[in-house]
């Protein structure tokens, strides 16, 4: 009796090859993207709205976020900088929507976080229907109806959700710098407005009360478009809140100034000489 010797088709071979070949590409593919992707420590968060990230192109045009012009500052030698600015937050809304946590969730001991909001905190916008928070620093809450899920739900202070990122923060071993906002082009007797409807001082109060370093923003940055004047600070702006590139460099080397004035912060030693 023969025996008959069960072979596997060649084209079978050819397509089983294929497959180990094409999972393999997935899988370094997949390896460089989380490389990519992946955290490095020490890192630096920069954690706001609009006015710290927020342009398109090379920033000629358009609005310009300083985060952008911030991490240039900074010796990548020793630090890693990630913007994660948002547009159209506000201090609660960047918490609400998940972003805040995925920032937490790959905070490590000796990280910092720099926070930046106050310029959507006061109403709601047609992009952004819930994101007000209530005015001033302290624990009182406001019971409303979310427009987004018409849910009934207890809003805080903005000092509140400043005072919560520092906490989250700390547990996590970094560090939360609060820094208030910066100033809009809004003048009065040839004067750049400060304060940004009590916002930037609720941010101070925010700082003190959870212990967390405070940039003054706010006055540090008023103070140089005072001494440009009101006539050539205008092309700093886009319109009256947003910057243009320029404006946003007048920006970053304002909270470098604040940072520099910390005691004992080590991101000072961090940044380019």
């Amino acid at each position: 009796m023969m025996t008959s010797h069960l072979r596997t088709p060649v084209w079978l071979l050819i397509v089983f090859a294929l497959s180990i070949a094409g999972t393999a590409r997935a899988q370094e593919k997949n390896m460089t993207a989380a490389t990519t992707n992946a955290v490095l420590h020490p890192a630096l968060f920069l954690v706001g709205d609009s006015i710290v990230k927020t342009g398109s192109g090379n920033g000629a045009t358009g609005p310009w976020g300083w985060g952008s012009e911030l991490i240039p500052l900074f010796d990548p030698a020793k630090i890693h900088v990630y913007n994660e600015g948002r547009g159209g937050r506000s201090s609660r809304g960047y918490i609400e929507e998940g972003a805040w946590a995925k920032i937490v969730a790959q905070l490590a001991p000796g990280d910092f976080v720099i926070l930046h909001f106050g310029h959507n905190d006061a109403k709601n916008s047609a992009n952004y229907p819930d994101r007000v928070t209530v005015a001033g620093n302290g624990d009182e809450t406001q019971e409303i109806e979310s427009p987004v899920t018409h849910q009934k739900e207890t809003i805080h202070s903005y000092g509140w959700y400043l005072r919560q990122y520092v906490k989250d923060a700390k547990a996590k071993g970094a560090t939360a710098i609060i820094c208030s906002s910066a100033p809009r082009n809004t003048w009065v007797d040839g004067k750049i407005k400060r304060g940004l409807d009590g916002y930037a001082q609720w941010a101070a109060e925010a700082a003190k009360a959870s212990g967390a370093p405070f940039i003054d923003l706010n006055n540090l940055a008023a103070d140089r478009y005072d001494a440009l004047g009101q006539k050539p600070a205008a092309k700093y702006f886009f319109d009256y809140q947003h910057t243009t590139k320029a404006g946003a460099r007048l920006n970053a080397e304002a909270v470098v100034a604040g940072l520099k004035q910390l005691k004992g912060c080590p991101l000072a030693g961090d940044l380019l000489k």
